[in-house]
């Protein structure tokens, strides 16, 4: 009979690998199947998502600032999209460095 501790940790990981299962099998849309309007209208519905940004890339496009950390700031994103190869899709969100300035993003 295994401690009480480990047959606890065993039974969480097993929870937790049902749990993860079927997100990692949904997989995230590309943004190289959709058309601009497509990339640009799911950013807009989701607030915040990650897309694919063709093979193995990837990244997070936020509709506005509200949906990053409260020290991050938005800067312009561009994916390329079926029709467009530098689609405007919304904004990634940033911690600005030292040498940034206000307006230089």
């Amino acid at each position: 009979m295994m401690p009480r501790s480990r047959t606890s940790r065993l039974y969480a990981l097993a929870l937790l690998a049902l749990a993860a299962g079927p997100a990692q099998a949904q997989g995230r849309p590309d943004t190289t199947a959709l058309t601009c309007g497509q990339a640009r209208g799911t950013v807009a519905r989701a607030g915040g998502i990650v897309l694919g940004t063709g093979g193995p890339t990837y990244d997070r496009f936020v509709r506005d600032r509200g949906f990053c950390a409260p020290t991050e700031f938005t800067k312009a994103a561009f994916a390329p999209t079926r029709d467009n190869p530098r689609c405007f899709v919304g904004y990634t969100c940033f911690e600005p460095g030292a040498t940034d300035w206000p307006g230089d993003y």
